[in-house]
C-alpha cells in the first residue's frame, strides 16, 4: 500500500509539474504575444465612424482635435483614424526626427492594420506629411489631401532656393535655445499672436496657442528645422494616385494660384482650390472645405 501510495504522489507531483509548466508557456505566450500583436506607434490615434479609412494628420503643434468638425462632417461614411503627433499638444516626445520617423510610422499602422485604399489628409506640416508618405508608398494609397500645406517651405518665398542656402540661415541649436528658454506665459503670448494671424475665430486662435504650449519645446523648434531643411518637391513625381491641394489666401490672389503651382509641377494628377481664408481652412470656410473634401471624394 505505502508502495502504491508513493507512486501515486510521484505521478501526481509529474503531472503538477507539466501541468504548470504549460501554464506558465501560455502565460508567457500571452503577454509576449500580446506586446508583439499591439505595436506600438509614437503617435496617438482616436478612431471614428465606418467606410473607407482616412487617416487624418494635424499641422504643427496641433492636436487631432483640430479635425473635430472634420470627422463629424465624414464619420458616417469613413472610418477616421485621427492622429496626434508625438512632442505636439502633450503627447510624449521622441529623440529622433519627428518627420522622417512619422512617415515611417504612419506607413507602418496602414500595413499593420490592413486598411484598404485609405485616404490621407493633412494640414500643414500635415500635409506635407502626406505628401512625403505618398511619395515613398504610392501604392497603399487611394487618394490625397492637402490643406494649405506645400512640399517645400522655404520656396514659397523663393522657388529657386535650396535646403544647402537654408541651412547657412537655420540654426537647429539656436532654435532649440530660443524655444527652450521661453517660459509658458512668454510663449502663451508669442503662440495666439501668431494663431490670430493664421485663423479668424479669436476662441480657436487661443485653443491652437494652448496646443503649443503643451508642446515639447524642444519638438517646436527640431520640427520647424526639419520643415525648413526638407525638400520633396521632386519626390511628387513619384506619386501616382490623384492629389487635392486646397490653398489658403497668401498675400495676393495672383501669388496664392502661382506659388502651389511651382511647389506641385511635379504632381500628375493634381487638383488646387484657392478660397479667401487664413491658414486654418477648416474653420474659416467650413462649408466651402467640406464641400471641396466631398466633390473630391466621390
Amino acid at each position: 500500500m505505502k508502495t502504491i501510495v508513493l507512486r501515486i504522489n510521484k505521478d501526481l507531483r509529474n503531472y503538477l509539474c507539466h501541468f504548470t509548466k504549460v501554464g506558465i508557456s501560455i502565460l508567457l505566450l500571452m503577454i509576449y504575444g500580446s506586446a508583439f500583436a499591439q505595436k506600438k506607434y509614437d503617435f496617438q490615434v482616436s478612431i471614428y465612424g465606418k467606410g473607407t479609412p482616412i487617416i487624418l494628420i494635424p499641422g504643427y503643434s496641433c492636436s487631432g482635435t483640430v479635425w473635430t468638425e472634420t470627422v463629424n462632417h465624414l464619420k458616417d461614411k469613413y472610418e477616421c483614424h485621427v492622429l496626434t503627433l508625438p512632442g505636439f499638444a502633450g503627447q510624449a516626445a521622441i529623440k529622433e526626427a519627428l518627420l522622417e520617423n512619422m512617415r515611417n510610422e504612419i506607413i507602418a499602422y496602414t500595413e499593420a492594420k490592413k486598411l484598404q485604399n485609405p485616404i490621407l489628409l493633412g494640414h500643414s506640416l500635415g500635409g506635407f506629411l502626406s505628401l512625403w508618405i505618398a511619395s515613398t508608398a504610392p501604392s497603399l494609397f487611394q487618394k490625397v489631401i492637402v490643406v494649405d500645406g506645400v512640399p517645400f517651405y522655404p520656396g514659397m518665398q523663393n522657388p529657386n532656393t535650396s535646403v544647402e542656402e537654408v541651412k547657412k540661415f537655420v540654426d537647429k541649436d539656436a532654435l532649440i535655445a530660443q524655444f527652450t528658454s521661453m517660459g509658458n506665459q512668454q510663449l502663451s503670448v508669442y503662440a495666439e499672436n501668431i494663431a490670430r494671424q493664421l485663423v479668424t475665430d479669436s476662441i480657436k486662435a487661443k485653443t491652437i496657442a494652448e496646443w503649443q504650449v503643451q508642446s515639447d519645446r524642444v519638438t517646436l523648434a527640431s520640427a520647424f528645422y526639419e520643415m525648413m531643411t526638407t525638400d520633396i518637391r521632386q519626390d511628387l513625381a513619384k506619386i501616382t494616385i490623384p492629389v487635392l491641394v486646397l490653398g489658403s489666401k497668401y498675400e495676393t490672389l495672383e501669388k496664392s494660384q502661382q506659388i502651389p503651382s511651382e511647389q506641385y509641377k511635379y504632381v500628375k494628377k493634381l487638383t488646387l482650390r484657392n478660397t479667401n481664408s487664413k491658414h486654418f481652412i477648416m474653420y474659416d470656410q467650413p462649408i466651402w472645405f467640406f464641400k471641396e473634401l466631398d466633390t473630391f471624394l466621390k
